[in-house]
């Protein structure tokens, strides 16, 4: 009988939840298949079996919280090879409720509902308790699939889909209701590993950073009519198609260059100027954004940048990025003008200390050469920064640096 461990992660990765289980107890298993996914702050993880057999035991239900190193489940040998006694012992321990909290009487809570007593409650996993505590579900009421009776966050979840009253408690009222809710309908959503991160670091960087954002607008009729022209031999040629995101980078990298402390972050009382360009691209996915990194991006060429973009943010839709695609980017592009955003202020990924964010092409009226008044693509610029070591006369002129590389693109080509 082998133990199937979390694996050993990243150095800031200690532990995950686990989300899905893609074998079942009773399943057979060959060596290097996927048992489960783990899902961790930055990444979901991938856990697979170091040798073949049949998984005797699940040990953690999905929903359960594991650190690195813990045993998750138990793997045998399909012949039917006797278990290793601790292991099944420990195995077969029933997961007992916790004591119930101190209660103005035995049998009652404060509010005059009864609550059952331990020995009248099913055995169920700590993952099965946690959500019908959330959702207010009797335990007893649900069924268990477990040939022990044990219930699991998989039978709570089918019985909450099964039966909508199922907040209800037998005899009692309705219970976990925010205040002023009364009997209106409410869903409660568990916020995931990555959304729970997200929220965290970006309270951080409010907190902890100098923030302020400066803006201005730029003319896009230069690079729309390079698309134009060789949108469809840039795709023949490259294999790719020909974006706006490879023009940015490149007119941040040039701008970088001019004003390197954009392109620093903060140690302690010292400032670290990085002589190198990666480039975080922020991507949104159904479990959050995430901001894999373009490396070394001032010695891409355009479609190498492309190409790199392109596959980063399929893996990150697709819950495929590794670690080390997250890791250690130097400044930060986001384009909120993919969702229709005309005007927002992006906030600061930490230790960066400086984000720029794109926003959607209108075309408005705008004063050009003699006076004269022409419709124009434009596009609103924001640029935020940590002001602790960058000046507003900084930032405003790295923000003009990359409005004149964009409407200017052949400077792109002799910035390299």
């Amino acid at each position: 009988m082998m133990e199937i461990k979390v694996p050993e992660l990243a150095e800031s990765i200690t532990e995950g939840t686990i989300s899905r289980w893609v074998k079942r107890a009773g399943d057979p298993v060959r060596e290097g298949d996927v048992v489960a996914e783990l899902e961790t702050d930055k990444v979901n993880v991938e856990i697979s079996a170091e040798q073949s057999g049949v998984l005797k035991k699940i040990l953690k239900e999905e929903g359960e919280t594991v650190r690195v190193g813990e045993a998750i489940a138990l793997l045998g040998e399909a012949d039917g090879e006797a278990a290793d006694p601790e292991a099944e012992k420990k195995a077969e321990e029933p997961i007992s409720d916790p004591p119930p909290e101190p209660r103005e009487a035995e049998g009652a809570e404060p509010g005059g509902d009864v609550r059952p007593s331990p020995a009248e409650l099913p055995v169920a996993t700590p993952a099965a308790r946690k959500w019908a505590r959330e959702r207010g579900i009797d335990l007893r009421q649900v069924s268990a699939r477990d040939p022990r009776g044990r219930v699991t966050a998989e039978d709570v979840r089918d019985h909450a889909a099964e039966a909508p009253s199922a907040g209800k408690a037998p005899g009692g009222p309705e219970r976990d209701h925010p205040s002023g809710e009364g009997e209106r309908p409410v869903e409660r959503i568990r916020m995931s590993r990555r959304r729970l991160t997200i929220a965290r670091r970006l309270l951080e960087a409010k907190q902890s950073t100098a923030m302020l954002t400066t803006f201005n607008e730029v003319d896009m009729s230069a690079v729309m009519e390079i698309r134009r022209r060789r949108k469809e031999w840039f795709r023949e040629r490259h294999e790719v198609g020909l974006g706006f995101m490879s023009f940015f980078t490149k007119a941040v990298v040039g701008a970088l260059k001019a004003f390197p402390l954009l392109n620093a972050e903060i140690r302690g009382e010292e400032i670290l100027i990085k002589k190198y360009y990666d480039i975080g691209i922020a991507v949104s996915t159904d479990q959050g954004l995430v901001v894999p990194v373009v490396r070394n991006a001032d010695r891409l060429s355009f479609p190498e940048i492309e190409r790199r973009i392109a596959a980063l943010a399929e893996r990150a839709r697709s819950g495929s990025l590794t670690l080390e695609e997250l890791q250690g980017g130097t400044f930060t592009i986001t384009n909120g003008g993919v969702f229709g955003s005309l005007y927002s202020t992006p906030i600061l990924n930490p230790p960066q200390v400086g984000i720029l964010g794109m926003h959607k092409i209108q075309k408005r009226p705008v004063v050009v050469e003699d006076d004269r008044v022409e419709v124009r693509p434009m596009m609103y610029l924001a640029l935020s920064y940590d002001h602790r070591i960058i000046d507003g006369k900084e930032a405003v002129s790295f923000l003009v640096r990359v409005k004149e590389l964009v409407e200017d693109p052949e400077q792109l080509l002799l910035e390299g």
